[in-house]
């Protein structure tokens, strides 16, 4: 897998097939951390109309990705639908690569999104030296997002709520993270130099093992929605 990675809308039984996102709404991911480990996916099978692109699960914490300009309201249904559970939203990406930084600025019309999580140490002194390093990269550290176009990623954004971080990775629909994401390093070093520097400042959220930074969220369209 990418140890070193610093890294549709539900009908019925499944998505709708994500295209290039509409520049009138916002990404957003709203995470339900579930009390218990048998969640009910049956609230999902009617939600239209909210923009959801994912919906995918890792061990008791599902997540909703969505680009919406209703978000209050998605994140009002969740909570009243999962009043038990900790809801949590992320906005306001503040890294977002796109293919505006690349030479070839051809935009693929269906993408696949992979989303990972993983959280900030709780040292705030090196959270701040994080998200500077973050605001910086394009122009200090630019083999970074060109690493990113050689890999054909479509975007990449990270969200951040508290210590806990949220990538979304989209590539081109029905090609592989594992095939291109080698493609970040290749005849590339400094990219081996961001993402060494990067971990320092990182570590599983709960719930990961000994080791484990970046946890792989994923999706669950083949779970049986109406119950």
């Amino acid at each position: 897998m990418l140890k070193r990675l610093f890294v549709l809308l539900l009908i019925g039984i499944g998505f709708m097939t994500v295209y290039a996102q509409s520049p009138m709404s916002n990404p957003v991911i709203v995470e339900i951390v579930a009390k218990s480990s048998a969640f009910k996916f049956g609230a999902f099978a009617d939600m239209k109309g909210y923009g959801i692109e994912n919906i995918q699960q890792w061990n008791n914490r599902v997540i909703v990705y969505a680009n919406t300009d209703r978000l209050q309201q998605l994140k009002d249904r969740l909570t009243k639908e999962y009043p038990a559970d900790q809801v949590i939203l992320f906005e306001n990406p503040f890294y977002n690569f796109n293919r505006k930084y690349c030479s070839d600025k051809t935009v693929a019309k269906k993408w696949d999104n992979i989303i990972l999580s993983a959280n900030l140490v709780k040292d705030q002194k090196l959270q701040q030296e994080y998200l500077n390093y973050h605001a910086k990269q394009f122009q200090k550290w630019p083999e970074v997002s060109q690493g990113f176009c050689n890999a054909d990623f479509q975007q990449l954004l990270v969200f951040k709520t508290g210590r806990q971080l949220m990538l979304v990775i989209s590539i081109p629909k029905g090609e592989s993270l594992d095939k291109l994401n080698p493609l970040t390093t290749k005849n590339n070093p400094r990219v081996n130099d961001w993402n060494n520097m990067m971990k320092k400042y990182q570590e599983g959220i709960y719930g990961t093992k000994k080791g484990e930074v970046w946890v792989f969220f994923k999706d669950v369209g083949d779970k049986k929605f109406i119950e």
